[in-house]
């Protein structure tokens, strides 16, 4: 199944965003399952006909959601990282852009984290195609880290455990609160590099 979600450009992807972006907003609140079509088009102010000409279904909407998530975690992640001075500055950086994405998408953050699962499997496949490609980019960061002695799916696992604790934020952090995004992001960063750091001292006794 090719994705198409991408196709529209100009005034048709403006409103196929706005459409997601209010779609979004109501699973937050509501639950994804208890959202209908006739509640994304009065909070997206467009009729029920206009919403079925850019989306066939509830599910298209989701899928259009994660996908472009998907795409922003993506989308030059890899130039980014060859402008970074060491392996450390790079797992620093992943962990910040990761922590920011989400603070600046809440509602497609939460999306792709709770409701991916309400996907069919056509749909649900492609956005983990993705989710796999993008936990690769860290893992082969963390390989480098380890002067590529660490075997791949150890090292895949490890990038997982890193993403779960900065997903795991979201379920308490306030953007508005007293500790700001930065502080957050230095805090977990410091947190892992001390365990990385005892793991591969670790290795290297084990070897």
């Amino acid at each position: 199944m090719e994705t198409s979600v991408k196709e529209g450009n100009g005034k048709e992807w403006v409103k196929k965003a706005a459409i997601g972006r209010a779609a979004a907003t109501l699973f937050e609140k509501k639950g994804y399952l208890e959202t209908s079509l006739k509640d994304i088009s009065e909070a997206a102010k467009l009729s029920k006909g206009c919403i079925y000409y850019y989306f066939s279904s509830k599910h298209e909407i989701l899928y259009f959601i994660l996908d472009v998530y998907m795409d922003h975690l993506l989308e030059g992640l890899e130039d980014e990282l060859r402008g970074k001075p060491d392996i450390c500055s790079k797992i620093q950086f992943i962990m910040h852009r990761h922590l920011s994405l989400y603070n600046n998408k809440i509602p497609e953050a939460k999306a792709i984290l709770t409701d991916a699962h309400n996907l069919p499997y056509e749909y649900y496949r492609l956005i983990a195609l993705k989710q796999k490609k993008y936990s690769q980019v860290l893992a082969d960061v963390l390989s480098d880290y380890f002067d590529g002695e660490m075997q791949m799916n150890k090292a895949k696992a490890i990038s997982y455990v890193v993403f779960g604790m900065c997903n795991s934020i979201m379920h308490w952090h306030d953007p508005e609160g007293p500790i700001t995004l930065e502080e957050l992001s230095e805090i977990c960063f410091s947190l892992f590099t001390g365990g990385i750091r005892q793991l591969k001292t670790n290795q290297a006794v084990n070897a």
